[in-house]
C-alpha cells in the first residue's frame, strides 16, 4: 500500500524531533505529530442566536449543547469519543483540571462548580461511535467575524491562540436573514482565511430556514439563496447549504415520544383553517384555552418543531405518510434538510460531514504542514537552526508538492485560489473547484459519474493542457508551482484511465510497437538547453533511447494504444508551449520539430486500425 501524506508527515515529526535539542520546539512537533493520528477536529461557529448549539446536537444526535443563553453556551466545548460517557473534564486557564458529569438524558449541567471567567475549555466524553473519527468543536457565539489575524480569530472562535485548541475543519452557521452583502462577505473570508480555513475544509450552513414566517414552503428560496451563497463564497467554502436545525436536533437527538405522536394526531383532526389561524401567532397556539392538546404539550411542540415544524407533523399525518413515532421522525429528519437525497455529495450538512469524516486524513495532513512550515520559521540558534532549516526545505511551499504528498496537490491549490496566490479565469476556477469538491474523476472533470474511460481520458488531457501553459507563464511563482500541482493529478487521472483500457497496444503482428525514429539533432539541442524544464529534458531522453514506442512516451512497456495516444498528446502539449517561450530560434523550430512528432504519434495510436 501506498504511504499517504499523513504517513510521511508522521515521519518527518519523528525524524525532526529526534533531532532537535530545544524542548519546547520538540514539544510542538510533538503536538503536530499527535493531531495526525487524533480524529479531526471540527469547530462549529456562528453569530450569536443562528441555531449553533442546536446543529451541533443535530451533529452528536444527543440533546448535550445548551441551547439557551446558560453559561456554558460562553465556553468551548469539544465532544470527543471516549467509553466514560458522559464525563466532563473542565480546563482551567491557570492549567488546573476539575471533573463533573453530564446530567441525566445527557445534558450539561447549568453548573460546573466552577466561575465560568476561570474556564478555558470543556471536554465532553461521548461513547458515541461517529466520534471516533471527527470530534466535534462548539464554540462560544459571535456578534461579529472581524479578525485581525489567526491567533486572535482562533481566540475569538476557541477561546485561547493556543495551537492545541487550532480546529482542521469548520461548520459555520450564518442565520437564515443575514444578507450576502459586500461587508458580510468580506468579513467571512477574513475570518476563515485567519483561521487557516478554504474552500477545502468550511461548510458554510443558513440555519433557521423555516423562521421568515412569509412562506408555507421556505425550501424553494432557501435553496436559491444558498446557491447564490456558494457563488458568492465559493473560493472560501465547501458548500453553503440550507438546514432547519431543530427539526434536525428533534429528529436526531430527541425524537418525539408517544405523547407528542398523539397531540399531533389530535391537532391533524382539526380543521385546517382554524388550526392555521392558531399557528399564526405561536403565543396564542401556547396559551389558547380551547384547543383539544394540553397547554404543556403544545409549548413543548413549539420549543421543538415551531411552526413549520408542527405543520409539516400534521400534514404527513393527514396524509397518511407517517403511521407512529420513528416514522415522523424520520419524516422530519428529511424536511429539516439535513441530510441530501440519495447519496449526494453535496448540498447538506450530513454531505459536508461526510466529506470532511472521508478527506479527514488529508485535511489533517494539510492542517500539520502549515503547522510544521510556521515551526520552521521558528527563530533558533545552532544545531536546530540547521534541523529547522532542513525541514523547511522539504515542505517549500515555494515549490510544486512533494510527491510523497500528492494527495495535498488540490487541496493546496485551493488554498492558493482563496489567498489570491493563484490567479484563475472563470473555467479554471470552476475547473479547480469541482476537482477540490468530488472524488469522483469524471465528476472532478464535469463528466457523468460513471462516464467512460476514453471520455475520462479526453477530457482531462483537454484539461491538463490549459493548466500546463499556466504553469509555464507562471513559472517560478506560488502560482506556477500550484497549477504544475493541478497538472501533475490531470495527468495522473489520464494516466489511470488509459490503463484500464483492454485494448494491447501491438502492432500487426502481435509485438509491442516499435519505437519512432525522431529528428535526434532537434532532441539534442533542445535536451541540452538549461531553459529547458527537467520533465521536459527527461521526456527528451526517453524519446531518444526507448526501444519501444511505449518506453520512448514514458508509459510502461506494452501499455494499451489509446493509454499511449493519452501521453503522446500530453508530450504534444508541453513541447507546443515550448514553441512559444523566448528560446532561441534554432531550439524554438527543434521544438516545433519535436510538437509535430508527438502529434504524429498521438493520431498514430488514436486510430482503431493504425499499424
Amino acid at each position: 500500500m501506498t504511504a499517504g501524506p499523513a504517513d510521511l508527515l508522521r515521519r518527518l515529526c519523528d525524524s525532526t524531533s529526534a533531532r532537535l535539542a530545544g524542548a519546547e520546539l520538540r514539544e510542538r512537533v510533538a503536538q503536530v505529530r499527535a493531531s495526525l493520528d487524533a480524529p479531526l477536529r471540527v469547530a462549529v461557529a456562528g453569530a450569536v442566536s443562528s441555531g449553533k448549539s442546536t446543529l451541533v446536537n443535530a451533529l452528536l444526535g444527543l440533546p448535550v449543547a445548551p441551547v439557551d443563553a446558560g453559561e456554558c453556551t460562553f465556553v468551548v466545548t469539544q465532544y470527543e469519543y471516549g467509553t466514560d460517557d458522559g464525563h466532563i473534564t473542565i480546563e482551567l486557564r491557570d492549567g488546573e483540571v476539575a471533573h463533573s458529569r453530564l446530567l441525566p438524558g445527557h445534558r450539561l449541567p447549568s453548573d460546573l462548580g466552577v466561575e465560568v471567567s476561570r474556564i478555558r475549555r470543556l471536554r465532553v466524553t461521548l461513547d458515541q461511535p461517529s466520534l471516533r473519527t471527527v470530534t466535534i468543536v462548539d464554540t462560544p457565539g459571535m456578534n461579529t467575524v472581524t479578525a485581525a489575524n489567526e491567533q486572535a480569530a482562533r481566540s475569538m472562535l476557541f477561546g485561547s491562540g493556543d495551537e492545541d485548541d487550532r480546529a482542521q475543519a469548520m461548520i459555520y452557521v450564518l442565520r437564515y436573514v443575514q444578507k450576502f452583502d459586500d461587508t458580510t462577505l468580506a468579513e467571512f473570508r477574513g475570518l476563515t482565511g485567519a483561521c487557516g480555513m478554504s474552500c477545502v475544509n468550511t461548510l458554510a450552513v443558513l440555519g433557521q430556514v423555516d423562521r421568515r414566517g412569509d412562506e408555507d414552503d421556505p425550501w424553494p428560496t432557501a435553496r436559491r439563496l444558498a446557491a447564490k451563497g456558494y457563488q458568492d463564497l465559493r473560493t472560501s467554502v465547501f458548500d453553503v447549504v440550507p438546514v432547519i436545525g431543530l427539526l434536525a436536533e428533534t429528529a436526531r437527538a430527541c425524537p418525539p415520544g408517544a405523547e407528542e405522536f398523539a397531540a399531533l394526531s389530535t391537532l391533524a383532526g382539526m380543521d385546517e383553517d382554524d388550526l392555521e389561524d392558531y399557528l399564526l401567532d405561536l403565543e396564542d397556539f401556547r396559551t389558547a384555552p380551547d384547543l383539544p392538546v394540553s397547554s404543556e404539550v403544545r409549548h413543548r411542540l413549539v420549543e421543538r418543531l415551531h411552526r413549520y415544524g408542527i405543520m409539516t407533523a400534521v400534514r404527513a399525518l393527514r396524509e397518511g405518510v407517517v403511521s407512529d413515532p420513528k416514522g415522523l421522525a424520520a419524516h422530519l429528519l428529511e424536511r429539516s434538510g439535513y441530510a441530501s437525497a440519495g447519496r449526494a455529495a453535496t448540498g447538506s450538512v450530513a454531505a459536508g460531514i461526510a466529506h470532511f469524516a472521508r478527506r479527514a486524513d488529508h485535511l489533517k495532513a494539510l492542517d500539520a504542514l502549515t503547522r510544521l512550515r510556521a515551526i520552521a520559521r521558528t527563530p533558533a540558534l545552532g544545531s536546530d537552526r540547521s534541523t529547522l532549516d532542513a525541514l523547511a526545505a522539504q515542505l517549500d511551499e515555494n515549490k510544486p508538492i512533494a510527491t510523497a504528498l500528492g494527495g495535498l496537490r488540490i487541496f493546496a491549490a485551493a488554498e492558493a485560489l482563496g489567498r489570491g496566490t493563484l490567479v484563475l479565469n472563470e473555467e479554471m476556477t470552476a475547473e479547480l473547484l469541482r476537482m477540490a469538491r468530488h472524488d469522483d474523476p469524471a465528476e472532478q472533470l464535469g463528466l457523468a459519474a460513471g462516464a467512460p474511460k476514453p471520455e475520462i481520458a479526453t477530457a482531462a488531457t483537454a484539461a491538463s493542457m490549459r493548466w500546463r501553459t499556466l504553469a509555464m507563464m507562471s513559472e517560478g511563482r506560488t502560482g506556477g508551482h500550484r497549477a504544475r500541482d493541478v497538472l501533475t493529478v490531470l495527468e495522473d487521472v489520464v494516466g489511470a484511465a488509459l490503463a484500464e483500457d483492454r485494448k494491447p497496444a501491438t502492432a500487426t503482428g502481435g509485438g509491442p510497437l516499435p519505437p519512432v525514429s525522431v529528428d535526434r539533432a532537434a532532441a539534442e539541442a533542445l535536451r541540452l538547453s538549461p531553459m529547458v524544464p527537467v520533465d521536459d529534458r527527461r521526456a527528451l531522453e526517453l524519446l531518444l533511447s526507448g526501444t519501444e514506442l511505449a518506453v520512448q512516451l514514458g508509459a510502461p512497456p506494452s501499455a494499451p494504444r489509446t493509454e499511449l495516444a493519452g501521453y503522446a498528446a500530453a508530450l504534444a502539449a508541453r513541447f507546443r508551449v515550448l514553441t512559444h517561450r523566448p528560446l532561441p530560434i534554432r531550439q524554438r523550430r527543434a521544438a516545433e520539430t519535436l510538437c509535430e512528432a508527438y502529434e504524429a504519434i498521438w493520431a498514430r495510436c488514436d486510430r482503431p486500425d493504425g499499424p
